[in-house]
């Protein structure tokens, strides 16, 4: 299959983001780590009674988001129809716990407090992160509008056997009206 748009925008993303989740997993780690030492008075982290909720979904979405990018790396190397459900079914469901997040970071924001540099900065992750998660998801699924952007879920261009002929009744040359593959 050619080279495509969505593809093409999809990869340095996938890798954009993969780095954004790691460094946010190290300093929510770092975070979590203090908060259930009782270290909440380290300088360098504060926090609120939203602190726990939010590193808690934090830590989930961020490694959510990395797995998911490695089977959307799969679909990126592929790029066929198949490895299109995985990925962004996977990819989805990232999005969804990092908006999660990205609702507690603005509660937490919202309740104010002291809150240290470190965990000011997964805030920011997850924030970012929404935003460039969704627009991944998006770039996954534009093959559904056009087959310009990337594989749609009805391509049959692959497999053993795929060609350019009508599918047929096994006992005969007869070509079945109607009928999808």
């Amino acid at each position: 299959m050619a080279q495509t748009v969505g593809r093409n925008i999809a990869a340095p993303l996938l890798f954009l983001n993969l780095l954004m989740y790691a460094i946010a997993l190290g300093f929510a780690s770092w975070c979590t780590n203090r908060y259930i030492n009782g270290q909440t008075s380290h300088p360098s982290f504060g926090g609120n009674g939203a602190t726990g909720f939010f590193l808690t979904f934090a830590i989930l979405a961020c490694v959510v988001g990395m797995v998911s990018k490695f089977v959307g790396g799969a679909h990126i190397r592929a790029w066929r129809g198949d490895s299109l459900a995985a990925a962004g079914s996977a990819s989805l469901v990232a999005w969804a716990i990092t908006a999660l997040a990205f609702g507690f970071a603005c509660k937490e924001i919202n309740v104010g407090g002291y809150r240290g540099w470190r965990l000011r900065a997964v805030e920011a992750f997850i924030i970012i992160l929404t935003f460039t998660q969704l627009l991944y998801v998006l770039l996954l699924h534009a093959g559904m509008f056009s087959s310009k952007y990337g594989p749609g879920y009805r391509d049959t261009d692959y497999g053993v056997g795929a060609g350019t002929s009508e599918p047929v009744h096994k006992g005969g040359a007869v070509p079945v009206a109607g009928a999808r593959v």
